[in-house]
């Protein structure tokens, strides 16, 4: 079986998504692209932490990660990244209204799992085989892992900025041991690993 590992984008304080999260402003209306400029703007800096990223069997990630709307589905929405999206493998999206899987170019398939962390876990490890299982997010989907002792490795990549409000890593998360892997920076983010203690 392999590792449950977990990338999350931060500010300096910790901060992983900003408030007021909508279409126009999926991290907020005060973060706007700079925690991926690493990523779009500056790819060339870290091409290995990018690959990693979705390096893995098969991904986890909350409901409001996949999409903006709350309540009932908006049934044309089929994610932010497009009709090809990144992960090339399944996708357990976490959340508490049922809704049909949805399969997409280039392999990824979001299913929708409505009967907890748990349970998207079990199905993530059975999908993945002996590879990853990747936490993709957001901020309150990779707390409530991190709560349960459930990620074996955990890669922040901290943008060089404060936010002050929004979804903390680490909030509500008591009791966590890690132990540091390894850090290291370009001019526009610093990556940290951390793996189980």
């Amino acid at each position: 079986m392999g590792l449950v590992t977990a990338d999350m984008s931060v500010s300096l304080d910790l901060v992983g998504a900003g408030r007021d999260q909508s279409l126009e402003h999926p991290f907020g209306p005060d973060v706007g692209e700079r925690f991926h400029a690493r990523m779009f703007e500056h790819g060339e800096d870290s091409p290995d932490e990018i690959a990693r990223i979705v390096d893995a069997g098969a991904f986890i990630m909350g409901r409001h990660m996949f999409g903006p709307d709350r309540g009932e589905w908006d049934l044309d929405w089929q994610g932010w990244w497009g009709p090809e999206p990144p992960y090339r493998g399944p996708v357990f999206v976490l959340c508490s209204r049922p809704r049909e899987s949805v399969e997409m170019e280039g392999g990824t398939t979001f299913h929708f799992v409505t009967d907890g962390p748990g349970t998207a876990l079990e199905l993530a490890r059975a999908a993945a085989g002996e590879r990853n299982v990747s936490i993709a997010g957001g901020v309150t989907t990779l707390n409530a892992y991190l709560a349960a002792g459930l990620v074996d490795e955990l890669r922040l990549h901290v943008a060089p900025f404060t936010l002050g409000d929004g979804l903390r890593v680490f909030d509500d998360v008591t009791g966590l041991a890690m132990v540091p892997a390894s850090s290291r920076t370009t001019p526009h983010v610093t990556h940290l690993t951390y793996r189980r203690a």
